[in-house]
């Protein structure tokens, strides 16, 4: 009897997700059958709506429809979580078995589930000195707080504008949660992209991060700290970079 009831399950399941390949299991009633595969769809569908909604309107409702369609009958979820179901489909539209699909869609995907992704994440700030050098100490960036860089223009991007080929200049950009649980995004310099990303990868002082920096682009690290340091402050304010790492305690064997 289990293995029986196993294997109509599985049946089902195969046919709702792709019943153009997988036959409905024997003894359902064929309106019964057809209630259950719009019922499951539909509410797949809604939910990716509800999160990509550029994507949708670009796409117009026939290929967005396909896209998911797709994405339901090919892709094995990793979670049972409807707020994470989001996270599969960018998952997926970056993988290859997502086939033959826009250059510029899964950028696209990823743009507008970041900030559901910060809008949901209970990450909490390490200990850190609210009041730290920024220069002389480690800069923490906020667990909240995201350099991205895309090939397309993803901020541009919707059904009344799709680029043919992407820019020579990537778009960079910082989204972060603020105190009052807002998800804001922000046009950043390459430069500020590239500083974010060496906070947010080493555990090094704010001289060691410029002097490196300055290394890297070519340029005076002197002139690259007199500019840095008003944006270091800046995004103290906002929360991005709320302060520095606390000093590791000296461990006493006595």
């Amino acid at each position: 009897m289990h293995d029986t009831l196993r294997k109509q399950q599985f049946a089902l399941a195969r046919h709702l997700r792709d019943p153009a390949r997988h036959a409905p299991p024997p003894g359902i009633e064929a309106r019964r059958m057809r209630v259950y595969r719009e019922l499951f769809f539909n509410a797949i569908e809604g939910l990716l709506a509800s999160g990509f909604p550029v994507i949708r309107a670009t796409l117009g409702d026939v290929r967005w429809k396909q896209l998911v369609r797709a994405f339901y009958a090919t892709h094995r979820s990793r979670t049972p979580l409807f707020p994470q179901v989001a996270g599969e489909f960018v998952d997926w539209l970056e993988s290859d078995a997502a086939g033959e699909q826009p250059k510029w869609l899964s950028e696209l995907a990823h743009y507008e589930w970041v900030e559901q992704a910060l809008w949901t994440s209970d990450a909490t700030l390490a200990p850190h000195d609210p009041d730290g050098d920024l220069l002389d100490g480690v800069p923490v960036l906020s667990p909240l707080a995201i350099p991205l860089a895309y090939a397309w223009p993803v901020t541009e991007i919707g059904p009344g504008h799709v680029p043919k080929s992407a820019p020579g200049q990537p778009t960079t950009l910082l989204v972060h949660r603020d105190a009052g649980h807002e998800v804001r995004f922000t046009r950043i310099a390459p430069l500020a992209y590239q500083l974010l990303v060496s906070l947010q990868s080493h555990a090094r002082t704010g001289r060691e991060h410029l002097a490196a920096l300055a290394h890297e682009i070519g340029a005076d690290a002197a002139q690259l700290q007199v500019l840095a340091v008003p944006l270091l402050q800046q995004l103290r304010e906002q929360g991005v970079v709320p302060g520095t790492a606390l000093p590791n305690p000296v461990s006493s064997t006595g």
